[in-house]
C-alpha cells in the first residue's frame, strides 16, 4: 500500500511504497505513457535527485494505466517543434534523451523494472538500463527506432542488448525491429521474472523488501560492482573493484561497531 507521496510532477509520480522503496510511475498513459520534452526534463531531474539519496534502497519503476509500459518518445510532440529545429539543436535533443538511461544506471539504488503491455524505443532502453525485469504475459519489447526511418542502434540499445541477450539475437532484434514476446524475453534471459499482470506491484515490491533488507551500502557498491565490471579490461581488474569493495563494507561495519561503544580504532 502506497504511503506517502514525496513529490509532484506532471508526467511521472514517485511515491514511497515503504522506507527505503520508492515506486516511480510515467504517468502519462493516455499516449502509452511517451515520453514528451516535460517528461524529459522531470525524468532528469528525477535521477539527479537520487544521486545523493541516502534514504532509498531501491526503486520500482512502471508505467501507469492499463495500455502499456511506455511506447517510447512521443512522435506528436516531437514533431511539433522538429522542422523548426537545428542540426545543434537536434543532436542537443538527442543527446539529452539517450543520458536519460545513462542516468539510471548512475543511480545508486537498484531499479526493478514492472512492465506490462509494450517497451519500444526509449521504453525498452528504460528496462534495460533497469537492474531486474519483472514482466506480464502481454509484455513485449522492440528497438523500433528502425522502424521510423533510424538507425536500429539508439538509446543505449546496442550497448545494453547485446550484453543482456548475448549479440546474436540482438541484431535480429536490433536490424528488424520486430518484438521480443514475454516468453521470448524469459527464454533469452532479458526478464527474471513472468507473472500475471495483477501481481507485477507484488512481486516487485516482493524483490524490492529482499533487497531493503540488505546493508544499504553493500547493495549499492553491488550495482557499481556489475557495472563497472561488465566494461572491465580482465579478471584482475573486476576482482580489484570486489576486493575495494568488501574491504570498505567490513571497515564500515567494524567503524560502526566501535561508534556503538564510544569508540574508534
Amino acid at each position: 500500500m502506497i504511503k506517502e507521496t514525496l513529490m509532484t510532477y506532471e508526467t511521472i509520480e514517485y511515491q514511497v511504497t515503504e522506507p527505503g522503496i520508492g515506486l516511480l510511475l510515467l504517468n502519462r498513459p493516455r499516449v502509452y505513457n511517451s515520453v514528451n520534452h516535460r517528461m524529459m526534463e522531470e525524468l532528469e531531474s528525477f535521477w539527479q535527485e537520487r544521486l545523493h539519496d541516502l534514504e532509498t534502497h531501491v526503486i520500482i519503476l512502471r508505467g501507469n494505466g492499463d495500455k502499456g509500459f511506455c511506447a517510447g518518445l512521443d512522435m506528436r510532440d516531437f514533431m511539433k517543434n522538429a522542422p523548426q529545429m537545428t542540426v545543434d539543436q537536434h543532436y542537443a535533443f538527442q543527446v539529452r534523451l539517450a543520458r536519460l538511461p545513462l542516468a539510471m544506471r548512475r543511480a545508486p539504488q537498484p531499479i526493478i523494472c514492472a512492465v506490462h503491455g509494450a517497451g519500444a524505443g526509449l521504453g525498452f532502453s528504460f528496462a534495460m538500463a533497469s537492474d531486474v525485469r519483472v514482466i506480464s504475459p502481454d509484455a513485449r519489447f522492440s528497438a523500433a527506432y528502425i522502424n521510423i526511418g533510424l538507425g536500429g542502434a539508439d538509446m543505449a540499445c546496442s550497448y545494453f542488448l547485446p550484453r543482456i541477450i548475448g549479440a546474436g539475437r540482438a541484431y535480429e532484434f536490433m536490424l528488424t525491429g520486430n518484438f521480443m514476446s514475454a516468453q521470448e524475453a524469459m527464454q533469452l534471459g532479458f526478464a527474471s521474472r513472468l507473472v500475471e499482470r495483477d501481481k507485477l506491484l507484488e512481486t516487485a515490491l516482493e524483490l524490492a523488501r529482499t533487497m531493503n533488507s540488505k546493508n544499504p551500502m553493500g547493495l549499492r557498491l553491488t550495482k557499481e560492482a556489475i557495472n563497472v565490471n561488465l566494461d572491465a579490461g580482465g579478471l584482475e581488474q573486476a576482482l580489484q573493484v570486489e576486493d575495494r569493495n568488501q574491504t570498505l563494507l567490513v571497515t564500515r561495519a567494524l567503524l560502526d561497531k566501535g561508534e556503538k561503544k564510544g569508540k574508534y580504532f
